[in-house]
Protein backbone atom coordinates (compact mmCIF):
# COMPACT_ATOMS: atom_id res chain seq x y z
CA UNK A 1 0.00 0.00 0.00
CA UNK A 2 1.31 3.44 -0.96
CA UNK A 3 0.41 6.57 0.96
CA UNK A 4 0.65 9.92 -0.69
CA UNK A 5 0.96 12.90 1.61
CA UNK A 6 0.46 16.37 0.21
CA UNK A 7 3.42 18.65 0.42
CA UNK A 8 3.34 21.36 3.05
CA UNK A 9 3.81 24.15 0.50
CA UNK A 10 0.81 23.00 -1.54
CA UNK A 11 -1.54 22.90 1.44
CA UNK A 12 -0.33 26.31 2.61
CA UNK A 13 -1.04 27.70 -0.83
CA UNK A 14 -4.54 26.20 -0.89
CA UNK A 15 -5.21 27.57 2.58
CA UNK A 16 -4.28 31.12 1.52
CA UNK A 17 -5.92 30.98 -1.92
CA UNK A 18 -9.31 32.47 -0.84
CA UNK A 19 -7.55 35.35 0.95
CA UNK A 20 -5.40 36.04 -2.11
CA UNK A 21 -8.49 36.09 -4.34
CA UNK A 22 -10.24 38.59 -2.06
CA UNK A 23 -7.14 40.79 -1.97
CA UNK A 24 -6.82 40.71 -5.76
CA UNK A 25 -10.52 41.56 -6.29
CA UNK A 26 -10.27 44.46 -3.82
CA UNK A 27 -7.20 45.78 -5.61
CA UNK A 28 -8.86 45.61 -9.03
CA UNK A 29 -12.00 47.44 -7.84
CA UNK A 30 -9.96 50.06 -5.95
CA UNK A 31 -7.82 50.69 -9.04
CA UNK A 32 -10.98 51.18 -11.12
CA UNK A 33 -11.91 54.29 -9.13
CA UNK A 34 -10.22 57.50 -10.10
CA UNK A 35 -9.15 59.22 -13.28
CA UNK A 36 -6.68 57.63 -15.69
CA UNK A 37 -5.27 59.08 -18.91
CA UNK A 38 -5.76 56.62 -21.77
CA UNK A 39 -3.91 58.73 -24.34
CA UNK A 40 -3.08 62.30 -25.29
CA UNK A 41 -1.47 63.68 -28.42
CA UNK A 42 -0.84 66.88 -30.33
CA UNK A 43 -1.44 66.75 -34.07
CA UNK A 44 -0.71 69.23 -36.82
CA UNK A 45 -3.31 70.11 -39.42
CA UNK A 46 -2.36 72.75 -41.93
CA UNK A 47 -0.66 75.53 -40.01
CA UNK A 48 -2.28 74.74 -36.65
CA UNK A 49 -1.73 72.42 -33.68
CA UNK A 50 -4.61 70.47 -32.12
CA UNK A 51 -4.80 68.60 -28.82
CA UNK A 52 -6.75 65.39 -28.37
CA UNK A 53 -7.01 63.33 -25.17
CA UNK A 54 -9.04 60.55 -23.61
CA UNK A 55 -9.57 59.99 -19.88
CA UNK A 56 -11.22 57.13 -18.03
CA UNK A 57 -13.26 58.63 -15.17
CA UNK A 58 -14.72 56.56 -12.34
CA UNK A 59 -16.21 58.38 -9.35
CA UNK A 60 -15.70 57.10 -5.83
CA UNK A 61 -18.88 55.91 -4.08
CA UNK A 62 -18.72 58.97 -1.82
CA UNK A 63 -18.62 61.39 -4.76
CA UNK A 64 -21.33 59.51 -6.63
CA UNK A 65 -23.56 59.61 -3.56
CA UNK A 66 -22.96 63.35 -3.09
CA UNK A 67 -23.69 63.98 -6.78
CA UNK A 68 -26.95 62.01 -6.62
CA UNK A 69 -27.98 64.04 -3.54
CA UNK A 70 -27.65 67.31 -5.46
CA UNK A 71 -24.02 68.41 -5.02
CA UNK A 72 -22.60 69.59 -8.38
CA UNK A 73 -19.04 68.48 -9.13
CA UNK A 74 -16.60 70.71 -11.00
CA UNK A 75 -13.72 69.26 -13.02
CA UNK A 76 -10.75 70.90 -14.75
CA UNK A 77 -8.63 69.70 -17.67
CA UNK A 78 -5.21 71.33 -17.29
CA UNK A 79 -2.70 71.43 -20.14
CA UNK A 80 0.75 72.95 -20.33
CA UNK A 81 3.47 73.02 -22.95
CA UNK A 82 6.96 73.94 -21.77
CA UNK A 83 10.41 74.24 -23.26
CA UNK A 84 12.83 72.50 -20.85
CA UNK A 85 15.97 74.47 -19.99
CA UNK A 86 18.78 72.19 -18.88
CA UNK A 87 21.09 75.11 -18.11
CA UNK A 88 18.76 76.22 -15.28
CA UNK A 89 18.60 72.64 -13.95
CA UNK A 90 15.00 72.50 -15.24
CA UNK A 91 13.89 74.83 -12.43
CA UNK A 92 12.94 77.73 -14.71
CA UNK A 93 11.49 76.08 -17.79
CA UNK A 94 9.93 78.35 -20.38
CA UNK A 95 6.13 78.12 -20.42
CA UNK A 96 5.01 78.19 -24.04
CA UNK A 97 1.30 77.49 -23.73
CA UNK A 98 -1.24 76.63 -21.01
CA UNK A 99 -5.00 76.31 -20.89
CA UNK A 100 -7.80 74.97 -18.70
CA UNK A 101 -11.19 73.59 -19.63
CA UNK A 102 -13.88 73.54 -16.92
CA UNK A 103 -16.74 71.04 -16.59
CA UNK A 104 -19.72 71.06 -14.24
CA UNK A 105 -21.47 67.75 -13.58
CA UNK A 106 -24.82 67.79 -11.79
CA UNK A 107 -27.84 65.57 -11.20
CA UNK A 108 -31.49 66.60 -11.44
CA UNK A 109 -33.59 64.38 -9.17
CA UNK A 110 -36.83 65.58 -10.79
CA UNK A 111 -35.92 64.46 -14.33
CA UNK A 112 -33.46 61.78 -13.13
CA UNK A 113 -30.86 63.01 -15.58
CA UNK A 114 -27.23 64.03 -15.32
CA UNK A 115 -26.18 67.34 -16.83
CA UNK A 116 -22.70 68.10 -18.11
CA UNK A 117 -21.91 71.77 -18.70
CA UNK A 118 -18.92 73.26 -20.49
CA UNK A 119 -19.20 77.03 -20.33
CA UNK A 120 -22.65 77.95 -21.66
CA UNK A 121 -23.16 74.57 -23.37
CA UNK A 122 -25.19 71.87 -21.58
CA UNK A 123 -26.07 68.29 -22.39
CA UNK A 124 -28.31 65.90 -20.45
CA UNK A 125 -27.67 62.16 -20.00
CA UNK A 126 -29.77 59.29 -18.70
CA UNK A 127 -26.80 57.56 -17.06
CA UNK A 128 -23.77 58.75 -15.15
CA UNK A 129 -21.46 56.58 -17.27
CA UNK A 130 -22.55 58.39 -20.45
CA UNK A 131 -21.86 61.80 -18.87
CA UNK A 132 -18.44 60.68 -17.59
CA UNK A 133 -17.55 59.19 -20.99
CA UNK A 134 -18.23 62.49 -22.76
CA UNK A 135 -16.35 64.47 -20.12
CA UNK A 136 -13.38 62.13 -20.53
CA UNK A 137 -13.17 62.63 -24.28
CA UNK A 138 -11.35 65.82 -25.26
CA UNK A 139 -11.95 66.13 -29.00
CA UNK A 140 -9.36 67.83 -31.19
CA UNK A 141 -9.04 71.30 -29.72
CA UNK A 142 -7.17 74.15 -31.35
CA UNK A 143 -3.98 74.94 -29.44
CA UNK A 144 -1.93 77.40 -31.47
CA UNK A 145 -0.47 78.25 -34.84
CA UNK A 146 2.66 76.34 -35.85
CA UNK A 147 4.73 79.54 -35.62
CA UNK A 148 4.59 79.41 -31.80
CA UNK A 149 7.17 76.59 -31.68
CA UNK A 150 10.80 77.02 -32.71
CA UNK A 151 12.28 74.71 -35.33
CA UNK A 152 14.66 72.05 -33.99
CA UNK A 153 13.59 72.41 -30.33
CA UNK A 154 12.04 69.79 -28.06
CA UNK A 155 9.01 70.62 -25.93
CA UNK A 156 7.34 68.78 -23.07
CA UNK A 157 3.55 68.55 -23.00
CA UNK A 158 1.55 67.61 -19.89
CA UNK A 159 -2.16 67.09 -19.28
CA UNK A 160 -4.37 65.99 -16.42
CA UNK A 161 -8.02 65.97 -15.32
CA UNK A 162 -8.99 66.63 -11.71
CA UNK A 163 -11.89 67.44 -9.45
CA UNK A 164 -11.83 71.13 -8.56
CA UNK A 165 -12.05 70.91 -4.78
CA UNK A 166 -12.11 74.71 -4.45
CA UNK A 167 -15.62 74.75 -6.00
CA UNK A 168 -17.04 72.46 -3.29
CA UNK A 169 -18.86 73.96 -0.29
CA UNK A 170 -16.52 74.72 2.65
CA UNK A 171 -17.39 71.64 4.78
CA UNK A 172 -16.63 69.37 1.83
CA UNK A 173 -13.35 71.18 1.18
CA UNK A 174 -12.27 70.23 4.71
CA UNK A 175 -13.26 66.61 3.99
CA UNK A 176 -11.18 66.73 0.81
CA UNK A 177 -8.07 67.57 2.84
CA UNK A 178 -8.45 64.46 4.99
CA UNK A 179 -10.13 61.91 2.72
CA UNK A 180 -8.97 60.25 -0.48
CA UNK A 181 -12.63 59.82 -1.52
CA UNK A 182 -12.92 63.57 -2.16
CA UNK A 183 -9.59 63.97 -4.01
CA UNK A 184 -10.08 62.73 -7.53
CA UNK A 185 -7.30 63.52 -10.02
CA UNK A 186 -5.26 61.84 -12.69
CA UNK A 187 -1.50 61.87 -12.65
CA UNK A 188 0.18 64.32 -15.01
CA UNK A 189 0.51 62.57 -18.38
CA UNK A 190 3.72 63.85 -20.02
CA UNK A 191 5.16 63.38 -23.49
CA UNK A 192 7.79 65.01 -25.67
CA UNK A 193 6.95 67.03 -28.75
CA UNK A 194 9.78 67.64 -31.22
CA UNK A 195 9.40 70.39 -33.82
Amino acid sequence: MVFITPSCAKTDFLRWLPALCLFWCGTVFAAAEGIHVNFAEISQNGGEYYLEANFQVELTPTLEDALNKGLPLHFIVEFELIQPRWYTLYLWNKSVLEFEQHYRLSYNALTRQYRLSVGALHQNFDTLNDALALMGRLRPRFLADTGILDQGKAYEAAIRLRLDVSQLPKPFQINALASHDWNLASEWFRWTLAK
